[in-house]
């Protein structure tokens, strides 16, 4: 037997007492969910339209290559989604529909079937996701829950416009990613 298989087989032979999990609480939020959800955005630097506040924000944007997959938006695309990725290098704005939301931090989770390519919310210049406000959740301990049976080969929690902080405090908006997100509660 191998020096590898010894320790191994000392390692199983340790008899460990199993133990219950923790009891994880129901934290839960302070106040009314959509409210909740609003303030968490903000919070993050991000910024929540109304479905008519959007159709009227974005003529006067003056993006020129904008790709919407929004099921509620789908007019607004300039171009079709290329295969390739690279090719979206001077993308000015993507449209996705989110999934659910979480109102303690404001992550809006995004799955495979609505990105159309992973690259998308991450290579774009500015971001909006259009999300149902009957999906939303209090917590992220509900959102995982959510998610634990989902079949999805991709999926990613985002909770406002790429952002960093150096020692000296100084905070960027955009550093590697969107460098705004709006959120359309429809």
């Amino acid at each position: 037997m191998s020096s590898r298989e010894n320790i191994l087989a000392a390692i199983k032979g340790i008899a460990v007492e199993q133990k219950a999990l923790p009891e994880i609480p129901d934290f839960g939020v302070q106040g009314e969910l959509t409210e909740t959800f609003i303030q968490s955005i903000l919070g993050n630097k991000g910024e929540v339209l109304s479905k008519v506040e959007f159709e009227s924000w974005l003529p006067k944007a003056g993006f020129s290559k904008i790709v919407s997959l929004s099921f509620h938006f789908p007019e607004a695309s300039t171009l079709t989604l290329p295969e390739d990725p690279h090719e979206l290098e001077d993308l000015g704005l993507a449209i996705l529909d989110g999934q659910f939301g979480v109102a303690e931090n404001g992550a809006i989770w995004l799955e495979d079937d609505n990105l159309g390519l992973r690259a998308l919310p991450f290579i774009t210049e500015h971001l909006v996701i259009v999300l149902d406000r009957k999906n939303l959740v209090e917590t992220m301990h509900q959102g995982y829950n959510r998610i634990a049976d989902a079949v999805s080969g991709f999926g990613v929690f985002i909770a406002g416009p790429s952002k960093t902080a150096d020692i000296e405090q100084s905070l960027v908006i955009g550093a590697h990613g969107a460098k705004s997100l709006r959120v359309v509660l429809v």
